[in-house]
C-alpha cells in the first residue's frame, strides 16, 4: 500500500512538473541576446572592440529593435548603443554564421558590418558615417 501511495506520488509530481515546465521556444530572447568571442581587434561605427567576449543585443524589442547595444562579458560596460537598419540575411550566409564584416586597412580593426542571431532571416545592419 505504501509502495502504490509513493509510486502515484512520483506520477502525480512527474506530471505536474511536465504541465508546468515551459515549452521549448515558449521562452523568447526578444533582445536577440548573442555572446560573440573575437581573436583580433574588430570595430563598430565610432568604437574598437579588443579581443575578448561581449554581448550583442536588442535595445528596444518592444519599439522598433533599431537600437542595438554591445556590451562587456559582465555587462558592466557598455561599448556601443546605436541605431541600425533591418537587413535579411544573404542567400548562401550559413544561418549559423552571425556576422559580416567589411574591409579595413592593414592594422586597423575590422568592421562588423551586420549581426544576425543564429538561424534568423533578419538581423540588424550597422549605420557607419560616410566617408568623405
Amino acid at each position: 500500500m505504501v509502495k502504490c501511495r509513493t509510486m502515484v506520488a512520483v506520477c502525480v509530481a512527474a506530471a505536474c512538473a511536465a504541465v508546468l515546465a515551459p515549452r521549448a521556444g515558449a521562452l523568447t530572447n526578444v533582445q536577440h541576446t548573442t555572446y560573440m568571442t573575437f581573436s583580433r581587434p574588430v570595430s563598430l561605427p565610432g568604437v574598437a572592440l579588443g579581443s575578448g567576449t561581449y554581448i550583442f543585443e536588442v535595445a528596444n524589442p518592444r519599439s522598433g529593435a533599431d537600437v542595438v547595444r554591445v556590451v562587456s562579458r559582465d555587462r558592466s560596460v557598455v561599448y556601443f548603443m546605436g541605431l541600425t537598419r533591418a537587413i535579411t540575411r544573404p542567400r548562401g550566409l550559413p544561418a549559423a554564421q552571425s556576422l559580416s564584416f567589411g574591409e579595413s586597412a592593414g592594422g586597423t580593426p575590422t568592421p562588423i558590418t551586420a549581426w544576425w542571431q543564429e538561424n534568423e532571416r533578419v538581423g540588424r545592419q550597422f549605420v557607419y558615417p560616410r566617408s568623405n
